[in-house]
């Protein structure tokens, strides 16, 4: 990861409701914490509650309330990151009392959306899952935001101080729906020509920081004309978003297109979904889902699930996915000879001519 010049001090705040096991909240939580490192915030504290369900009016109770109130006067952070999706009512009352910048879940994975999309349709995307967002938190957030400003919470809706009311917002909405039919129908014609030309279609699916752009390197590295990596790839969340396709060789006569997609994540935001599902549906209309699993990951079977929710979502059919079990080399006890033809290291390349022997044979017997 690039160094940052300057960082936004963050407390993280969070509910551990009844219902929620020791495993997955922890889980959560380092996950939030990858987040706002991914936004470019430092986290300086964590405060936590136990409670039947979250506070209908500050998410927290009274007593935890006063004791981050404390917090922020010792720690003096900038922002505060709330793990779940603050309603409304939540983020004015918050705000009204604590005085200072607040982000939730939501709002910080729009964020780092607004930071990484560089196509058209990816920008056009992400600022229309942040205005849907916005519109009905207007009152609170749009006045702390014309306080402070910029720095996180800001991006997903333009670099611009977001001092828009309801009309502007909406009038907005309805001008990039109308560009991304345009640019969909765009993409339609690109679908047909690929299906003219007779190319199979791979895409790369998989929780985020599974490895996917490290998959897509390797196997390019392997099996496309150039013998090069073809994305960035590194260990941020949500490093890729915009999608890329290239062509690579099964074999000296199977020639296929693969993509590399956008990661999931558990509580993904429902106003992306929403934004992104005619791409994401493009990716699991695929002849074949590559589903990679970082296996390292304790969590992975959790995160598996994850996945097979969303992908089940968008409508992907189950004979057509195929689990491909990445970062293989960061296990203890699996040598290169003993390890399942679909395990994998994209780092090391451990697997992958195997791989690719796999996938031909899959294509073929789903063709």
């Amino acid at each position: 990861m690039s160094k940052r010049t300057t960082w936004e001090k963050a407390i993280l705040v969070a509910v551990k409701t009844g219902t929620a096991k020791e495993a997955e909240f922890n889980s959560s939580m380092q996950e939030l914490a990858g987040l706002a490192e991914a936004a470019g915030a430092k986290v300086v504290a964590t405060l936590t509650q136990a409670r039947d369900k979250p506070h209908a009016a500050t998410y927290i109770g009274k007593g935890k309330l006063q004791e981050l109130e404390h917090l922020l006067a010792e720690k003096e952070p900038e922002l505060l990151i709330f793990d779940s999706e603050l309603s409304p009512t939540q983020l004015r009352k918050l705000e009204d009392k604590l005085q200072i910048k607040i982000v939730d879940r939501t709002l910080l994975i729009l964020d780092i959306f607004g930071q990484r999309a560089r196509s058209r349709e990816g920008l056009l995307q992400v600022e229309l899952a942040s205005l849907e967002y916005r519109l009905p938190r207007l009152t609170g957030i749009g006045k702390e935001l014309s306080r402070l400003g910029a720095g996180i919470g800001t991006r997903g809706a333009g670099e611009q101080k977001l001092e828009l009311d309801r009309r502007h917002i909406r009038n907005r909405i309805q001008e990039i729906k109308r560009q991304m039919e345009k640019l969909e129908k765009t993409r339609e014609l690109h679908k047909k020509q690929r299906r003219r030309a007779g190319y199979p279609v791979i895409s790369l699916v998989g929780y985020t920081n599974a490895g996917k752009s490290s998959l897509f390197n390797a196997l390019c590295q392997v099996a496309h004309s150039s013998g090069q990596p073809q994305v960035e790839a590194n260990r941020r969340l949500f490093q890729t978003l915009d999608t890329t396709t290239r062509k690579i060789k099964l074999d000296s006569h199977y020639e296929v297109l693969i993509t590399d997609t956008v990661g999931f994540i558990q509580n993904l935001p429902h106003h992306l979904v929403a934004a992104f599902r005619s791409t994401l549906e493009e990716a699991v209309a695929a002849d074949l889902l590559l589903h990679v699993v970082d296996l390292a990951d304790p969590a992975y079977l959790d995160k598996i699930k994850v996945v097979e929710g969303v992908l089940e979502e968008l409508g992907a059919e189950k004979e057509r996915i195929m689990p491909v079990f990445n970062k293989v080399d960061l296990l203890e006890g699996i040598s290169p000879i003993q390890a399942p033809p679909n395990y994998v290291s994209a780092r090391t390349g451990q697997g992958i001519e195997e791989l690719l022997g796999q996938i031909k044979n899959r294509l073929e017997a789903i063709s």
